[in-house]
């Protein structure tokens, strides 16, 4: 892919100009802005894995380490680590339906049902496969609950509820607090319960929506628009289902009650370590749509500041490149979903860490700047970094992720997503002190944004992980305060994520921002010590993983 001569003057300018209003040593809210739109312009195509705007990308990117003097982090001493991938796309034209005792129940694509295929096959096609519910979908051998029971759900579709078995539960419910209260967990996603339906040999998988358990609306389940991407897997019918995806909470209700079935009675019963799984009966799923499939491959973009004197020994900020690409025209006719503040700001944001952080010489430790793609599409980059990693994740002291920083201007504190977690929290809370600024925890935990970000890929395998993530909830803004922090939360959310208006605005502040980048600059000078080993917290679910490697580590 050639550069353009605008881009390398662009970038040159970003990169290597100073800014007379920032200090040298600290992140630049100009800077950020820069570099922030020009990923964000039209060439970059929205940033689509295995589109033309992805070349663009990754030069821009490998161009940016290249011009810090920065090694490079991925595959063969390159920039880049090849993820070989899977793009599906179901036929706008297919048929999905249930059989019910008083007449068939057609759903409408889009308005009923949205779904995904992520088999490399020319046709899925179901017929009449028995409708199980399985409640929240959770088994939890360290809880005491197992919402299957031993229920047998071959060749059947399995129907969820979204998030876990508290998440509604009054404090005078038994549950209550058993999966962290309103802090969702893992078992809370729907990754997880798509992956529960492949152990159990579900042919489906269905989800009822529900806007406040998902912590998204409607619309942005069916940003999709049927598309599918995965890495590419040796036997892909063993790991991924036919088909998986979401029923709308007013189909849902439709079809709970044709069964006879009450929903909202479900739904507490759910909550309760007695339930059962509910056989949905007289209704049968039937499916048949077309799949169009190609194979590609994405790229992760890596580079390494190499430490001194323990250079086997990392930390890595790290944030995703990708970003939507096209998609059907919005009111005002655009198609392109260009992501500027998800999440080429928190590209914006290690590129401005991996500056200031190279200026400083070499650390003890080596740093690690990671730039995944796919994380729109299921985390997938970060997830074949975790498994196919460039670099020992288990002497790898923390990953730090950017993703989504606001843009409203500077604030009294920082917000964390996944607060308690582990004893990076102390870091953060000591750098945002040094800063005369506090720590809040994220407001809406039940919304699960922990596990919905690319650090999920490092702390599923033990790494410790922090995420900072502007939709945690509204910060305490220096003009408005929270009420002004929560505002800009919410017409973010509704208006703008995932969609064509997520572009580059010359009217955003990014002091804000900005100050954010300097956290993640102070933690990560912190940690390239020698012997700083932060672990997970008594009680979450992946201190046990790190502690299997505790022998490779030195304190």
């Amino acid at each position: 892919m050639l550069i353009r001569p605008r881009l390398v003057l662009s970038l040159l300018a970003v990169l290597l100009s100073g800014s007379p209003a920032i200090a040298a040593d600290r992140t630049d809210p100009a800077r950020l802005s820069a570099i922030t739109r020009e990923l964000a312009s039209d060439a970059y195509g929205g940033r689509a894995p295995g589109s033309p705007g992805e070349g663009l990308t990754v030069a821009y990117l490998e161009r940016a380490f290249r011009d810090l003097g920065l090694e490079p982090g991925g595959e063969g001493g390159g920039y880049t680590q090849a993820v070989p991938m899977i793009r599906t796309q179901l036929a706008a034209d297919g048929r999905y339906a249930v059989a019910a005792p008083k007449g068939e129940v057609v759903l409408a694509p889009g308005r009923d049902i949205s779904v995904i295929s992520l088999l490399p096959v020319d046709r899925v096609t179901i017929d009449k496969a028995p409708m199980v519910f399985v409640g929240y979908g959770v088994t939890a051998p360290e809880r005491g609950w197992d919402d299957f029971k031993g229920v047998d759900l071959k060749g059947k579709v399995a129907v969820f509820l979204i998030n876990d078995p508290d998440f509604e539960a009054a404090a005078s419910d038994p549950v209550a607090g058993r999966f962290g209260g309103r802090a969702a967990t893992y078992y809370a996603r729907w990754t997880y319960k798509f992956e529960e339906a492949v152990r159990r040999g579900a042919v489906a998988a269905l989800i009822v929506h529900q806007t406040e358990g998902a912590g998204y609306g409607w619309s942005t389940v069916l940003a999709s628009g049927g598309e599918g991407y995965d890495v590419a897997r040796r036997d892909p019918s063993a790991d991924r289902l036919p088909l998986q995806g979401w029923l709308s909470a007013e189909a849902s209700m439709r079809l709970f009650a044709a069964a006879g079935l009450d929903l909202e009675a479900l739904r507490r019963q759910a909550r309760t370590s007695g339930f059962q799984p509910v056989a949905m009966k007289g209704l049968s799923f039937s499916a048949s749509v077309g799949v169009t499939f190609s194979r590609f491959e994405s790229r992760n973009v890596i580079a390494r500041l190499p430490g001194r004197s323990r250079p086997a020994e990392s930390v890595m900020i790290a944030a995703h490149w990708d970003a939507y690409g096209e998609g059907p025209p919005d009111a005002r006719g655009r198609r392109i979903r260009p992501g500027a503040v998800d999440d080429a700001l928190g590209v914006a944001g290690v590129l401005e860490a991996a500056r200031l952080l190279s200026a400083g010489g070499r650390p003890e430790r080596s740093v690690l700047f990671a730039l995944w793609t796919a994380e729109e599409r299921g985390l997938l980059g970060s997830e074949y970094f975790g498994s196919h990693p460039t670099a020992s994740l288990d002497k790898m002291a923390a990953n730090l992720t950017l993703d989504v920083l606001q843009t409203a201007g500077p604030a009294r504190d920082v917000v964390l997503v996944g607060a308690g977690q582990s004893e990076l929290d102390d870091l953060l809370a000591e750098a945002a002190r040094r800063q005369k600024r506090t720590v809040t925890p994220d407001a809406r935990p039940e919304r699960a944004l922990f596990f919905r970000a690319d650090h999920f890929s490092l702390a599923r395998r033990g790494v410790p992980a922090l995420l900072l993530m502007g939709l945690g909830g509204g910060a305490d803004l220096v003009q408005g305060g929270r009420a002004a922090g929560d505002a800009w939360v919410t017409r973010y959310t509704d208006d703008c994520y995932h969609k064509a208006c997520d572009a580059w605005s010359a009217d955003w502040d990014l002091r804000g921002a900005a100050a954010d980048v300097d956290l993640v600059v102070d933690m990560t000078r912190r940690l390239t010590r020698p012997g700083a080993w932060p672990d997970w917290r008594p009680g979450s679910e992946f201190r046990e993983i790190r502690a299997k490697t505790a022998a490779s580590r030195q304190r």
